[in-house]
């Protein structure tokens, strides 16, 4: 995933075949937190690498990370997990494509197609001044400048033009817009966000929905 700026935009998984017995042994149990950046969308030449759709505009992640976990698409009832140390990695156009230990031959590569990437937080790069990763942002508070809380972030969409916080309403708001509230994360309604202490204020009242 990207950095998300204040100023501008910021920042699947698809049905695919399993690995045969030549893939690479299942990992042993996950790190806690891993995030999802990404998928496999096919192989990518004959040599075992394979091609990348990153969840982010910025697979700095993806390209850094010396381990990428990768998981089964969900069908018949399988989890398969891989653990699989990052050999190669670099930009394809809009995609990443890799090669990854273990991973010897095209046939291997393609049994992968559909798998979800997931990377440690501790493995992504650090975001530049006044840039945040959406992962971070996700159960802050949010209050305005009086301090009447407006609700807790759930996530962030992407307008094009611009990124935009989903908040959860207080329990006590009540609202004919629902339960969720919308905030632009540009610098003209975030006066500040400190993620240390959980906490973002915004220059935002709770009538303006």
């Amino acid at each position: 995933m990207s950095p998300v700026p204040r100023k501008s935009s910021p920042p699947a998984q698809p049905g695919a075949a399993q690995p045969g017995a030549s893939a690479p042994a299942p990992a042993a149990p996950w790190p806690e937190g891993l995030i999802e950046v990404g998928h496999v969308l096919d192989a990518w030449g004959t040599r075992g690498w394979i091609k990348v759709a990153p969840d982010a505009t910025e697979p700095a992640a993806l390209l850094k990370a010396p381990t990428w976990w990768l998981q089964a698409p969900p069908l018949r009832g399988s989890e398969q997990r891989l653990e699989l140390p990052r050999r190669l990695a670099r930009r394809h156009g809009q995609s990443v494509v890799a090669l990854l230990e273990g991973i010897a031959g095209r046939d291997q590569a393609e049994a992968l197609k559909g798998w979800s990437i997931h990377l440690r937080r501790e493995d992504f790069p650090p975001p530049a001044e006044d840039e945040f990763y959406w992962v971070d942002l996700i159960g802050c508070e949010v209050s305005n400048r009086e301090g009447v809380a407006l609700g807790r972030v759930l996530g962030l969409l992407d307008s094009g033009a611009q990124s935009v916080l989903r908040l959860r309403r207080p329990e006590s708001s009540t609202s004919a817009q629902g339960a969720e509230r919308l905030i632009p994360f540009v610098d003209a309604y975030i006066v500040s966000v400190d993620l240390q202490a959980r906490r973002i204020v915004a220059d935002w009242q709770p009538d303006y929905d």
